[in-house]
């Protein structure tokens, strides 16, 4: 697109308001964006709009979403919520279905073995660090609990299909924390028709062919197929793998990860349920394979089954065999889709008046549900500080850059950490554990942590994407030692410590009284809706 650029004479004034905001692309990032400015600055009360700002989101009729992210973060509720989408709307419309974390199978010796990664943090979260009173009891005595177990009750609510809310919880309240699993095609539709009926929203439909730039470099206005000329201030680049804007208008290159994370290709089955009242799973499963793991889904009316591998370590046929034979009878009969994984993230994220959102700022893999996470993360950051002015934008969009190269850094060491504390001996899980392959930062964290378990120090920043209890779960989890269990620093701890393992019991023990199965939730608030805040 950059041979049919035309270049304007002169650039806006750094004074210049920024009024018009065009976001490029739909699909869930692209009407998560739109609805979450357009949200931002509109009056709740339908008051006046004199000093509101346009949102315009140019969509292509051609261009099909990617429509596999189906798992989320509880990040998810505050944005439904700040967009003011009735979650009871949400769950009807969306197929959606409560999540309350990842149950990972296999990942540590190839076999049922198994761990909970809870979305609630461990009991007592900042006032005693339970990880190594936790190491303590099980040196102690004959095993017991796992951890996620012994410091939380989410983990026994999985086990036992049950919902993190009862039907008199009012929308996005629950007695445990939760996400969400969601149709991504339906969720989109939804976003749309909420964003341009009830938001204000204007939405074109058409192909940008050519991006009109002043002589400073920013985009003026977008021209269509058709014609049609889009004007903005501030454009966010929605256009999934393609990066219309961040890379055929600037080309930003992609920044790889494979060095670190080795799945490149996926394969995703839309499997129906056996029965209308077949059990939902509210959690993620993800069960490891020979060259990487197959994610299982559970919606309302079917399951969303993938798997995630790389073509260095096993073929194509072979890793569809794999997931066919996951997914078990009559899956022979269900078409796979295919994905390419091209895993990373884009050098520069916001350039001049440009910001990529979503895939076209960069993807890893679906591992943990980061994908929709960051871009939530995103539009805080640009809905919540949109800039006044031209020269305004400029001072964010380095902040922006900065804390989204480290929230990327993050992610990939995240992902990372899962498959470096594996014993599974086939040739892509040992070449996992090549030091070569292990980010410098998690290796140095990873030696601390061998004297030290993780702590919310360990994480200073105001905002993480997983800070230190996720860490806990799957060191713990997957059996990592630490040797500061014992240390005579727990002495005076150890009192508290044991009243928190036993509210975990306590809380546990009332909650599988109080809430109902999962399944049974989701058809009373299908028909009968949650009270609304």
């Amino acid at each position: 697109m950059r041979e049919a650029m035309a270049e304007a004479p002169s650039g806006k004034s750094e004074n210049h308001a920024i009024r018009r905001v065009v976001v490029v692309g739909g699909g869930s990032a692209g009407w998560i964006a739109a609805a979450r400015i357009a949200a931002r600055n509109a009056d709740p009360e339908g008051g006046p709009e004199l000093d509101r700002v346009a949102v315009v989101l140019v969509e292509s009729p051609t261009e099909p979403s990617i429509g596999v992210g189906e798992g989320t973060w509880p990040t998810m509720r505050n944005t439904l919520a700040k967009i003011r989408l009735s979650e009871t709307d949400f769950i009807r419309s969306a197929d959606a279905v409560f999540k309350q974390g990842a149950r990972f199978v296999g990942w540590t010796w190839g076999g049922d073995d198994a761990y909970y990664h809870p979305l609630n943090p461990p009991v007592g979260a900042g006032e005693v660090n339970l990880s190594p009173h936790w190491q303590e009891r099980a040196a102690a005595g004959p095993a017991g609990e796992d951890f996620a177990h012994s410091v939380d009750f989410q983990g026994a609510l999985c086990d036992a299909g049950l919902a993190p809310k009862a039907i008199t919880h009012p929308e996005y309240a629950g007695l445990a924390n939760y996400a969400y699993h969601l149709d991504a095609g339906k969720f989109a539709t939804l976003l749309r028709d909420h964003a341009v009926s009830r938001l204000g929203v204007r939405h074109v439909v058409g192909d940008v062919v050519a991006a009109d730039q002043t002589a400073e470099g920013d985009i003026q206005a977008l021209r269509l197929a058709d014609g049609t000329v889009i004007e903005g201030d501030l454009f966010v680049d929605c256009t999934g793998f393609k990066g219309v804007l961040i890379d055929r208008v600037y080309g930003v290159p992609l920044k790889s990860c494979r060095q670190y994370l080795f799945a490149d290709k996926a394969l995703a089955l839309q499997i129906p349920y056996s029965a209308e009242d077949a059990p939902i799973a509210c959690h993620t499963v993800a069960t490891a394979q020979t060259a990487g793991w197959i994610w299982d889904i559970g919606l309302w009316s079917r399951r969303g089954v993938g798997y995630v591998y790389s073509s260095a370590h096993t073929s194509a046929d072979q890793a569809e065999a794999t997931l066919r034979a996951y997914a078990g009878a009559g899956a022979d009969a269900l078409s796979v889709r295919s994905i390419d994984i091209n895993a990373g993230h884009r050098e520069t994220f916001w350039i001049r008046n440009c910001v990529a959102v979503g895939l076209s700022a960069g993807f890893i893999e679906p591992l943990e549900a980061s994908a929709l996470m960051l871009i939530e993360l995103s539009m805080d950051t640009i809905a919540d500080r949109l800039p006044a002015t031209r020269r305004a934008m400029d001072h964010i969009a380095r902040q922006f850059n900065a804390d989204f190269h480290h929230h990327w850094a993050r992610v990939i060491e995240f992902l990372k950490l899962h498959y470096i504390l594996t014993r599974r001996q086939e040739p892509f899980w040992r070449d996992n554990l090549d030091p070569a392959t292990v980010p410098g930062e998690l290796a140095e964290r990873l030696e601390l942590w061998r004297h030290h378990p993780p702590c919310a120090a360990d994480f200073p920043r105001h905002r993480e994407v997983f800070s230190w209890p996720s860490y806990q779960y799957v060191l713990h989890g997957m059996g990592f030692p630490t040797r500061y269990a014992g240390h005579p620093t727990l002495g005076p701890e150890r009192k508290a410590a044991a009243r928190l393992f036993a509210r975990a019991a306590a809380q546990r023990s009332d909650a599988m009284t109080r809430l109902p199965p999962h399944r049974s939730l989701i058809r009373a608030i299908r028909q009968h809706g949650l009270q609304r805040l």
